[in-house]
């Protein structure tokens, strides 16, 4: 009786490690000519993740006009919406989607926002900030030459 509890438990661990590893590591991807993964999305969810790239484009050309004219003000507004309060309301089943790396990086390039609006408020130094902004575009280049988007429909008419 004992070894079938143990062996019911070994298979329970393991169902729960290979969600875990599907649902929170690996997310849904494919490997695509090009060298990249393909994030798997359904449309919606990969145009909220677009728009969202959008916007830190938007905020990415606050802050450089900011540094340029030296308005430390600026630049805290055009920073401060990226940091990690617009982490928020993102669906855990598109966040389920995603791989532990892109999520990685995600986190981080808000931080990155985050803390780069803080510096800029509390220190006022236009060249400080530019650093920061060079080390959160290498988030940005690195995860464009590591990731793309696709929907289902899209893999589909690929193969």
């Amino acid at each position: 009786m004992c070894k079938l509890c143990w062996a019911s438990v070994m298979i329970l661990v393991l169902a729960v490690a290979g969600m875990g590893y599907k649902f929170i590591l690996s997310g849904e991807v494919v490997a695509t000519a090009d060298g990249r993964e393909a994030i798997v999305l359904e449309p919606a969810e990969r145009d909220k993740v677009l728009a969202e790239m959008r916007e830190f484009l938007v905020s990415i050309q606050g802050i450089t006009e900011g540094i340029a004219n030296d308005d430390m003000a600026s630049v805290v507004s055009a920073a401060r919406p990226m940091g990690t309060a617009a982490q928020q309301g993102v669906p855990d089943s598109l966040v389920r989607k995603l791989p532990l790396g892109f999520k990685q990086m995600g986190f981080d390039t808000h931080s990155k926002f985050e803390q780069l609006a803080l510096d800029a408020e509390q220190l006022g130094d236009a060249e400080h900030a530019l650093e920061q902004l060079v080390a959160l575009m290498q988030n940005c280049t690195a995860c464009h030459s590591m990731y793309r988007f696709e929907t289902a429909a899209t893999i589909l008419q690929a193969q």
